[in-house]
């Protein structure tokens, strides 16, 4: 089985301009209001970016799972940009009032597609539980395939029209090619490969390479690359024909010892590095042939 490699020569770019763990505490560009991440979505759109990965925070700059939140920041974004807004299924780490780490319920995920207004374009499902290794501590990343059955069902009756299948190691890409295999993914599966998380694959040209080879004929992916082999991943995965991903959800760090200045800056990196070579970032529109495509 092979994916679609070097089949064109536009990349989409999707910024990740939030994040769901680090706060301010690791990068005091980070965009956490609701204005602050229009503002931020309408720079990165203007540098070449064409999807916007969303996470949100509370007014004590807390990762959070409610709606109200996720309203106003997509509400706010499609008003200033047209970019795909794709909401982070996976929603993020926080400390709970009790004192306990973890992830948001599965019932506070399904709020992300039963209860956002305006509903965005994109949603992601993550694909295999796995013990992730996150700033507050490791926690299980739970992602039972019921669940993902159903959070798909769901997401098709709201008109969801993309999924992004985001996989940290080779298991979870056999997941997706099982849910595909029951109908409940159709082709074309668009793939995000996460790599450099505590608890999956790390970021190597090995592990990029060998999961691209497992993707099914015919699928879109990008890589994410979190820490320090987000550059030259990020390069290596153009270079292979991938989509990317950047922002200061990924890496708080330009280079060594340089602060990210805005999310901007990183995805004019990327499109720079893109056209040195012989990619060009695909526009909104081309963004959404590719990626809206039902499933």
């Amino acid at each position: 089985m092979k994916p679609n490699l070097a089949s064109t020569d536009k990349v989409i770019i999707t910024a990740a301009i939030t994040g769901g763990q680090h706060g301010r505490e690791a990068n005091p560009n980070l965009p956490l209001t609701a204005e602050e991440q229009a503002q931020d979505a309408l720079d990165c759109y203007n540098a070449g970016a064409a999807v916007l990965h969303l996470h949100v925070r509370d007014e004590e700059e807390r990762n959070t799972p409610e709606v109200k939140y996720y309203n106003e920041s997509v509400r706010l974004i499609g008003e200033k940009t047209p970019m795909i807004r794709q909401i982070g299924n996976g929603i993020g780490v926080r400390r709970h009032e009790d004192g306990s780490v973890g992830f948001a319920t599965l019932e506070e995920r399904f709020n992300l597609v039963d209860n956002i207004d305006p509903t965005p374009e994109m949603s992601t499902i993550n694909a295999g539980t796995f013990g992730f290794k996150s700033a507050l501590g490791e926690v299980v990343f739970l992602h039972p395939m019921s669940f993902n059955v159903e959070y798909l069902a769901r997401c098709k009756q709201k008109g969801i029209m993309g999924i992004e299948i985001e996989v940290y190691d080779t298991s979870h890409i056999a997941n997706a090619i099982a849910l595909a295999d029951e109908g409940v993914l159709s082709p074309p599966l668009h793939f995000s490969l996460v790599l450099g998380v505590g608890g999956g694959a790390p970021a190597t040209p090995e592990n990029l390479i060998h999961m691209v080879k497992q993707l099914p004929e015919g699928s879109t992916w990008q890589v994410v690359a979190v820490g320090r082999q987000h550059v030259p991943t990020t390069v290596m995965a153009m270079a292979m024909g991938g989509n990317v991903r950047t922002g200061l959800e990924d890496t708080v760090y330009y280079k060594r010892g340089e602060p990210v200045k805005s999310n901007a800056q990183l995805i004019e990196r990327v499109v720079r590095l893109a056209n040195e070579i012989g990619r060009e970032p695909a526009t909104v529109e081309e963004a959404r042939a590719m990626l809206l495509t039902g499933y």
